[in-house]
């Protein structure tokens, strides 16, 4: 898996220019064409579509009343929904291949979920949004959010990019997100996780590419993004997109990646395209895994110019800025890329007087 993971990387970024450097540019906001049609044009009957319902059925949902699919913001405030205050560190529960702060069994996940669709499928209206995770449709992964709140709607629908009509429908293998926000706090002792908490918790299964949301998970952006990240990547890299922990620079014409501590990268968050560490690479170009506010000006979906690496050297081996060949700059990415982030460093060692050895 290392060594596919490096050669799609290599693939990729064959035509960049690797630069080793703590320098920063100031980022111009770029600008994003929509593609396709909207969802809403297809809407003739408000609250009700056999398409959609037969869709939810088969993820185990059974529309009560109406189901509302895609609303505009001004639609979901219209029904209901509130500016949830933002929470984190909420308890994460993951199954699969990519690990979590904590575990939840095979078994458990499956009761957790039949009891979830067995509640939204008890509340009058649900509330329906498609996305997706990343922009090029070749290696995006489709997102379909089916709550019970159009709140939580807002919420996730401000994370996830726009994606076409019917895009999630025709996908081989979209993610499905749960939210249950009305769902009892007894549900916990049910499927054996114990307390966690007045707030919620966040369960996903990669294998089953299904995340739930309970309570007010929801509002635990960068809990949610983390857990849709792990459920992305399998099918971001399956389709010839190689997900990094990287960020985007752009200045005028030319787009940047950036890899780099997070600690060394919060002061400049300000001139990134987006401040989460999360971009797709493909051979159509490069983008962030999630929805960005900042753009306008300048598309940034294109192969980057340049790949930098901020690293840290504490053994003053390492020039201030060095000009890399392709596989000094694999050999130092995956020095720094550990446990899916890139936090390369590099320290002096310490050793016993009079001896080579390390202390």
């Amino acid at each position: 898996m290392r060594n596919c993971f490096l050669k799609r990387f290599l693939q990729i970024s064959s035509s960049s220019r690797f630069l080793n450097s703590s320098r920063r540019n100031k980022v111009s906001a770029p600008f994003i064409d929509k593609e396709g049609e909207t969802a809403e044009s297809l809407r003739e009957n408000p609250g009700f579509s056999y398409g959609l319902n037969w869709g939810l059925a088969g993820k185990g949902v059974i529309v009560k009343d109406k189901a509302f699919q895609n609303l505009k913001s001004s639609e979901l405030l219209a029904k209901g929904a509130t500016i949830a205050e933002t929470l984190s560190g909420l308890p994460l529960h993951v199954r699969g291949t990519l690990g979590g702060n904590s575990t939840i069994s095979k078994a458990q996940y499956s009761k957790l979920l039949k009891q979830v669709t067995t509640h939204i499928s008890s509340v009058s209206n649900i509330f329906v949004h498609d996305g997706a995770i990343g922009l090029s449709p070749e290696s995006d992964a489709k997102v379909r959010v089916i709550s019970d709140s159009p709140s939580a709607i807002l919420s996730l629908s401000s994370v996830l990019w726009e994606t076409p009509t019917r895009a999630v429908s025709h996908d081989s293998c979209p993610l499905t997100v749960y939210i249950a926000t009305s769902i009892s706090t007894a549900v916990e002792d049910i499927i054996g996780l114990g307390a966690q908490g007045n707030n919620g918790f966040i369960a996903a299964d990669i294998e089953r590419s299904s995340l739930i949301l309970c309570g007010k998970a929801f509002a635990d952006i960068n809990g949610t993004k983390l857990a849709l990240t792990a459920l992305s990547e399998p099918v971001i890299f399956a389709r010839g997109g190689l997900p990094l922990s990287a960020r985007l620079l752009v200045s005028w014409d030319s787009v940047v990646l950036l890899f780099a501590p997070e600690n060394a990268i919060q002061s400049y968050s300000d001139l990134l395209v987006s401040a989460d560490a999360g971009v797709v690479l493909s051979p159509q170009g490069v983008a962030p895994l999630f929805q960005t506010k900042k753009l306008g000006g300048i598309n940034p979906y294109r192969i980057p110019s340049a790949v930098i690496l901020a690293t840290s050297d504490s053994s003053g081996t390492i020039p201030s800025i060095s000009k890399l060949s392709p596989g000094q700059a694999a050999y130092h990415f995956l020095a720094g890329y550990q446990n899916g982030e890139f936090v390369p460093a590099y320290a002096k060692v310490e050793t016993i007087p009079g001896t080579d050895r390390p202390c």
